[in-house]
């Protein structure tokens, strides 16, 4: 499928959206199971959820996830958007936000992920870091791995 890029109105705003060839119920299911995080990941740092969380995401669910970049951590992330079957995201402690957006196009559904850190008090950090840069990539190769996973099934 394609990947489109559009504009970015901040660097700390970065948007990336791809049409996939599935309904939007069943790309939804995947991105609202903390076990299949994982496995659609772009970046390589998320390595699977912590026990004893939700199975399944609902608004103002908390769930924690074992990562690694360089060291192996964990970090706990809160739901703080949720519309069944079209929109989710999560933060965690430093108020950036994962998002996800899906807009049905007949028979396929436009899949929007965004990383916002708009909010986020220590930006610079982000920058110096090299996450404004990197971010762009880590985004389209995970829509190709969501892409992939709902449709090989």
């Amino acid at each position: 499928m394609t990947t489109v890029s559009e504009p970015r109105p901040s660097a700390y705003l970065i948007s990336r959206a791809r049409l996939i060839e599935a309904p939007a119920d069943r790309i939804f299911e995947v991105l609202a199971t903390p076990a299949l995080h994982s496995v659609i990941d772009g970046s390589g740092t998320v390595k699977g959820e912590q026990p004893n969380g939700p199975k399944r995401l609902a608004l103002g669910a908390r769930f924690g996830m074992d990562m690694s970049m360089g060291a192996s951590y964990k970090i706990l992330n809160r739901v703080t958007e949720f519309e069944e079957g079209r929109r989710i995201a999560r933060r965690h402690f430093s108020s950036h936000v994962w998002r996800y957006t899906l807009e049905p196009r007949g028979n396929a559904t436009l899949v929007t992920e965004q990383w916002d850190a708009r909010a986020v008090p220590f930006k610079l950090v982000l920058r110096l870091t090299g996450f404004t840069r990197r971010h762009p990539e880590s985004i389209e190769k995970t829509l190709a791995k969501l892409d992939e996973h709902v449709t090989s099934q």
